[in-house]
């Protein structure tokens, strides 16, 4: 008797590393491609969209995948690495099916998709979509244990082919959790316009905060645009002060000044210190809120400081000492303990005592090319910002100073794969094992994926 194909769903395959036949990893799952079929056929699955190391996306086909097991995708070990791209006629499931309102065919009731499985045809490479698990009623999807759920075949449900308007985002949220800001700003990039502000409106404040300063400018300017004026503002408050500076300066003037109106005094003030910076000086880069502490402080007090999980770590890095008051702009700048010195000294120490006020700081003028030289010659991850009256005015990060050197559209595409050099080696050349580029340069069984 022939054994049973397993059936997986596809929340369980969300961030799987994808292995080649030596075992060296070649990527993550980040969503499958289907083909929706009339009647009530079940869609087909083409294949896999996989994050590569360098973050690009490429079209891995079913008939490439050799095990979907134990938490893990095996492939052939010949992947082309071609950008993928949807078509038209290509659904995401993760992106697109999840969170869709469908009617049981039976009953004519409402219900929301939570997931689907796919199963492996019998005697065949074909995959398909065969159940689908969803929710009776409406509300949030943590919300299972309170209304019904129930897994039901594919043909037991309508309205997966109909443009849905008001499709919530919850079981795509909880399927991407774990994700970094980063690599969830990626995933949002890639969805449609329509599914990416539903996620964003699915989003708390913070999380949103988080994702946004990950995002393209265009990505930023278009999710900022779709929010409520009041929830925008909540959403500037909570990122971290130059990036929202940097999103507001983007906007119409007429708009900036509204968005500032309704953010909290404190918060706008900051932020519209930043504004009066040109973007690429140390005082455009810089963010208002490093760690200030005054020279009676503690080596215990500078540490329990660093250990706050919400600061980054280039911003962890040291903590700078000012006469008061305590936040930016300060009273006198006296200079910088690096936290290798913290580890090294006992928590009673003054942090006046064990000063590195040999460096100087950072003008709030100085020009990018400047910053940057700073930071290459002085091996720093953070540098402080002093106006001429001797005030600290912020803090410069490495993150920042590379995210203004890089060319402006970095985040949106593969720098470490450069389209010139696809052409080198042949556009849609194939991934042998071992991740070296084969020969060939074919499109994939027919579909074609690709720039």
């Amino acid at each position: 008797m022939a054994a049973v194909a397993p059936r997986v769903f596809v929340s369980h395959l969300t961030g799987v590393a994808v292995f080649d036949p030596n075992g060296d990893q070649v990527g993550r799952v980040r969503d499958l491609v289907v083909i929706l079929r009339v009647g009530r056929k079940p869609p087909r699955l083409l294949g896999l969209v996989v994050e590569l190391s360098t973050r690009r996306r490429i079209f891995l086909p079913m008939t490439r995948v050799t095990g979907i097991e134990s938490g893990q995708v095996i492939t052939t070990g010949v992947l082309n690495v071609r950008r993928f791209e949807q078509r038209p006629t290509e659904r995401l499931v993760i992106g697109e099916l999840l969170d869709r309102r469908v009617t049981l065919v039976e009953t004519r009731e409402e219900v929301t998709v939570l997931d689907v499985s796919v199963q492996q045809l019998p005697a065949r490479r074909d995959w398909e979509i065969d159940r689908v698990f969803v929710r009776k009623g409406r509300g949030g999807a943590f919300r299972r244990s309170k209304a019904e759920t129930l897994t039901v075949e594919w043909s037991a449900v309508t309205g997966f082919s109909l443009e849905e308007h008001g499709q919530g985002a919850e079981s795509l949220l909880a399927t991407f959790e774990q994700l970094r800001p980063a690599d969830l700003a990626n995933v949002l990039h890639h969805l449609s316009p329509k599914r990416r502000s539903e996620v964003a409106n699915a989003l708390d404040d913070d999380r949103l905060a988080d994702v946004l300063e990950e995002l393209p400018e265009d990505d930023q300017i278009e999710i900022i645009g779709k929010l409520k004026e009041e929830r925008a503002a909540d959403v500037l408050e909570a990122m971290d002060p130059d990036d929202a500076a940097d999103l507001l300066a983007e906007l119409p003037q007429d708009e900036q000044e509204r968005l500032l109106a309704l953010m909290q005094p404190d918060e706008a003030a900051d932020v519209r210190r930043l504004l009066a910076y040109e973007e690429k000086t140390a005082g455009g880069l810089m963010t208002t809120e490093p760690i200030v502490l005054r020279p009676d402080a503690t080596v215990a007090d500078a540490l329990a400081r660093v250990r706050n999980p919400d600061l980054s770590p280039a911003l962890a890095a040291q903590v700078y000492v000012c006469r008061p008051p305590d936040e930016t702009p300060t009273g006198k700048y006296l200079g910088t303990v690096h936290f290798q010195r913290l580890l090294r000294d006992p928590p009673y120490t003054l942090v006046s005592a064990i000063l590195d006020d040999a460096l100087q700081p950072l003008d709030p003028e100085a020009a990018l090319p400047e910053v940057a030289g700073f930071f290459a010659t002085y091996d720093m991850v953070a540098a402080p910002v002093v106006d001429e009256s001797g005030s600290l005015l912020g803090a410069v990060t490495v993150d920042d100073v590379l995210d203004h050197m890089l060319p402006e559209d970095w985040r949106e595409t593969e720098f470490h794969l450069h389209e010139d050099e696809d052409e080198s080696r042949g556009v849609g050349g194939e991934m042998g094992e071992g991740g070296e580029m084969g020969e060939g340069g074919d499109e994939v069984e027919g579909v074609g994926h690709g720039s």
